[in-house]
């Protein structure tokens, strides 16, 4: 039985550690997804942080944080980074926090979501690729996005500093 709840302060560590070992073997990772969490988290930016807890244990976070659009579009957020525990993985953790975040987002009054991820994974949740809207320097292909009403945000969106966060620069 999977629990999902906000982030309480306790549960950092945890999160440190299922991030660490979620990306781990990532083929894409820059292993400093659990360094963007804590960065997001110290500047006030994490709107949404939400674990995954299975008998007492954190299995699975996903992190929801403000981003800006070229436009001025307004109330659009990044979905990432989402991590579940390798020994969890393929039993719809993930699934589930994706879903319960996004729910969070339109009872939030967010405009919209986008994210940087695997098509066949994130179109299940409504997320495609938008050809006016662009993340610089990232394959469009997986630059998705949701939008929750009629007005679909356009140009170029840039996500919150510690998306930047070098892990030579932290250690």
């Amino acid at each position: 039985m999977i629990t999902i709840r906000s982030e309480c302060p306790a549960d950092r560590h945890m999160v440190e550690a299922v991030t660490r070992q979620a990306f781990l073997n990532h083929p894409h990772s820059g292993h400093t997804e659990h360094l963007i969490v804590d960065g997001l988290r110290l500047a006030g930016a994490l709107t949404i942080s939400l674990v995954a807890e299975r008998a007492g244990q954190v299995v699975g976070h996903i992190a929801f944080s403000p981003v800006t659009v070229s436009d001025g579009s307004t109330g659009w957020y990044g979905l990432g980074p989402v991590s579940v525990a390798p020994a969890c993985q393929g039993q719809g953790i993930g699934r589930t926090l994706v879903e319960h975040g996004l729910a969070c987002l339109r009872d939030g009054g967010a405009q919209g979501c986008v994210l940087l991820g695997e098509p066949s994974f994130y179109g299940r949740f409504g997320f495609v690729h938008q050809p006016g809207l662009y993340l610089a320097g990232v394959p469009q292909d997986f630059f998705l996005a949701l939008p929750f009403g009629t007005t679909l945000a356009q140009g170029q969106v840039v996500y919150h500093a510690a998306f930047g966060i070098d892990a030579e620069t932290v250690s």
